[in-house]
């Protein structure tokens, strides 16, 4: 998410409130001996046909994936992340008619549901579970969010169920936060089929095809090959298209009160940013990248794969399309380690904005000990007005200062040969001190302790 417009403090309070409700509390911290991330491989088809605002949804979903751990695998969670705003008391995601395990209650506030599997799996053995579910966007009456309906517009972000993460510090079933994200899944391959009203349009993470349905109806399939997640709004957009540089299909849909000249504004800066990002550490993955404008949004702009949710902030979107690298391309703990995501996403931003950081690192002021570049989201809930200075400011600030420590070419090397060798995978600080260790002679331990880098 970019560095601005983010929710009043009385509201991340209510979000704070929410994680802490009766149910709140993960199951089960016990460690799993096995490292290996699981499950796996997962490939998710997905049925839905939308009301007719293109609000609610409902449909069928079937999920197929490899168990790689050496451990049994003898249970799956879903993250439903779309019922934090309403927590149980009014639950936007409903899961009904299970096949291929059998539901055992929700919870923590009611975002994961516990699926016993029938047998437990050994390494390298594939299963899949299906289920009917539907989705209803929450109406927001103030603005629009990254799920919700406001006015003639719906956004779908992290609203599709999807496979939580278990590897050696067990299952990952962290609380939703609203001052930064909790999200934390492996690369997956999703189809999804979308029957709507033709009058809507259904920008998605991925790429799409439109076939004719039923009277007043489009069909719409979209196939998105390793990401983290599936993201789509559905409303009345205007669209601009055009293809980068690097020969990327980039698309902007704009909703209501879109001037035309800025979404060709935000348009330009989505290829010039996409192209300048490629340069900086590697290609784009993937074929397309559709851009959702809506000045109603609360915040200035939100990454998904392929993605993004934005005001009319080129910044922002720019910041928005270097997390497809830094969170598509190269995953991480969103929840418990922000930073690595974030501050690498700022960082690239600055330097395609032509900034370098220079002597940034002397306006840095901690504010307590404990304060850290490297602290999770528990630490920032209790201190969201340090989030964004720290983890964006003081986390890109510090990669700018090992530029300097190390050379300009070997942090291109070491960032473009980190984007590789994490290609779809999960980052972790150690791993990435690691990277750059071995980029130059240079000992790092004092520049890790001076910039509370620690992991």
């Amino acid at each position: 998410m970019s560095r601005s417009a983010r929710l009043l403090t009385v509201v991340l309070g209510c979000f704070a409130l929410l994680a802490s409700l009766p149910g709140g509390t993960p199951p089960g911290n016990e460690r799993h001996p096995g490292s290996s991330r699981t499950p796996a491989s997962a490939a998710y088809t997905v049925e839905l046909a939308g009301d007719s605002s293109g609000g609610q949804w409902s449909g069928h979903q079937r999920v197929t994936f490899t168990q790689v751990s050496v451990d049994p695998l003898r249970e799956v969670f879903l993250r439903l992340w779309g019922n934090a705003p309403g927590g149980c008391s009014a639950p936007a995601v409903t899961v009904t008619d299970l096949v291929g395990g059998t539901a055992d209650g929700l919870r923590v506030g009611c975002t994961a549901l516990r699926i016993a599997l029938p047998e437990p799996l050994g390494p390298g053995e594939r299963h899949t579970i299906g289920f009917d579910f539907t989705v209803r966007a929450p109406e927001l009456a103030d603005s629009a969010g990254r799920f919700g309906r406001h006015g003639a517009y719906s956004h779908f972000g992290n609203a599709l169920p999807v496979l939580a993460v278990r590897d050696g510090a067990g299952w990952h079933l962290d609380p939703f936060t609203g001052t930064g994200e909790s999200f934390y899944t492996l690369a997956a391959d999703f189809t999804v089929v979308l029957d709507h009203p033709s009058a809507l349009q259904v920008p998605a993470t991925g790429s799409a095809t439109d076939t004719p349905g039923t009277a007043g109806r489009t069909v719409t399939t979209v196939t998105a090959r390793e990401v983290r997640d599936f993201a789509w709004s559905a409303g009345p957009f205007d669209t601009v298209s055009d293809v980068s540089a690097g020969g990327v299909t980039i698309k902007v849909h704009s909703g209501a009160g879109i001037a035309a000249a800025d979404a060709r504004a935000m348009l330009a800066a989505a290829g010039s940013g996409l192209d300048t990002h490629a340069r900086a550490f590697g290609a784009y993955p993937y074929t397309e990248l559709d851009v959702v404008v809506d000045n109603d949004l609360w915040f200035s702009g939100m990454e998904y794969p392929g993605f993004v949710l934005n005001r009319v902030k080129t910044s922002a979107l720019i910041h928005e399309i270097a997390h497809q690298w830094w969170y598509g391309v190269v995953g991480d703990d969103q929840y418990r380690r922000p930073w690595l995501d974030e501050s690498f996403a700022e960082y690239a931003t600055e330097l395609a904005l032509g900034r370098d950081g220079s002597g940034c690192w002397r306006a840095v002021e901690w504010s307590t000990p404990r304060e850290r570049i490297t602290n999770g989201m528990a630490y920032w809930d209790e201190h969201p007005d340090r989030y964004e200075d720290v983890v964006y400011g003081y986390g890109a600030c510090a990669l700018h200062d090992l530029r300097r420590r190390i050379g300009a070419d070997a942090m291109t090397r070491l960032l473009r040969g980190y984007v590789r060798t994490h290609r779809y995978g999960v980052s972790t600080t150690s791993a990435f001190k690691a990277a750059a260790r071995a980029a130059t002679a240079e000992d790092l331990t004092r520049f890790w302790a001076d910039h509370r880098i620690d992991g």
